[in-house]
């Protein structure tokens, strides 16, 4: 089951789990629309893989299946991950 990361790895922005903007690879590292198709040109600077859209979780299941509230942050944002 996804995780369903609270936010974006490099510039912290919220992304709640009915978010549009949210985007993750295999590993389920998580970005927002911006950073994922802006700084990191769609490639995860973790592992390299694709980012795609995070699918939704349906509100219903939410409750029994909440979303995960663990924030993982680059100190540093993307700058300087040796991706562009």
């Amino acid at each position: 089951m996804l995780e369903l990361r609270p936010g974006c790895e490099c510039c912290d922005r919220d992304l709640p789990p009915d978010s549009a903007e949210a985007r993750i690879c295999s590993f389920e590292c998580t970005f927002c629309a911006a950073c994922a198709d802006g700084v990191l040109g769609g490639r995860c600077p973790n592992c390299g893989g694709e980012l795609v859209r995070r699918p939704m979780r349906p509100a219903e299941k939410l409750a029994r299946f909440p979303a995960s509230v663990v924030r993982k942050v680059k100190p540093q944002g993307c700058v300087g991950l040796g991706v562009a």
